[in-house]
């Protein structure tokens, strides 16, 4: 069953967005700021957040002001997957998380992985351990 993502928004015009000293003192948005800190040194170019809905309200305005390409994957009441980054990378996510992460063929899972930076090696050894056709070549990367 294919679950239904639900778009926040779109990217806005920038604005400059500082953190404030209580807004430092939540993890999510200390783990947040660090991720935009990456993007912004081009780090890596996509992030993905699980976070709670009072979570996402408080990082929201700032990839609106910021400019930050995102979209919002709803995953039950309470809680979302939040991917943003470059618009590129984000567009791409975009079409290939169209269920539940569990959900994604080994494809989609490997593509995934290496948009988000994943380490390459690690990368491929869990695509030949979930792909159906690829016993064979499983055992020759060991």
């Amino acid at each position: 069953m294919v679950e239904p993502i639900a778009l926040i928004g779109t990217r806005d015009p920038a604005l400059s967005a500082q953190p404030t000293s209580a807004e430092n003192g939540i993890p999510v948005l200390r783990l947040f700021h660090h991720s935009l800190y990456e993007l912004k040194r081009g780090v890596r170019a996509l992030f993905l957040m699980t976070v709670s809905r009072p979570e996402l309200e408080l990082v929201h305005p700032k990839l609106v002001t910021q400019d930050i390409s995102y979209f919002v994957q709803e995953l039950n009441p309470a809680k979302v997957n939040l991917f943003f980054g470059s618009a590129s990378h984000v567009a791409v996510a975009q079409l290939l998380v169209t269920r539940p992460l569990y959900a994604l063929t080994a494809e989609e899972d490997f593509m995934l992985g290496t948009l988000l930076g994943y380490d390459c090696e690690q990368q491929c050894r869990r695509f030949l351990t979930r792909s159906v056709h690829s016993t064979e070549a499983a055992l020759a990367a060991e």
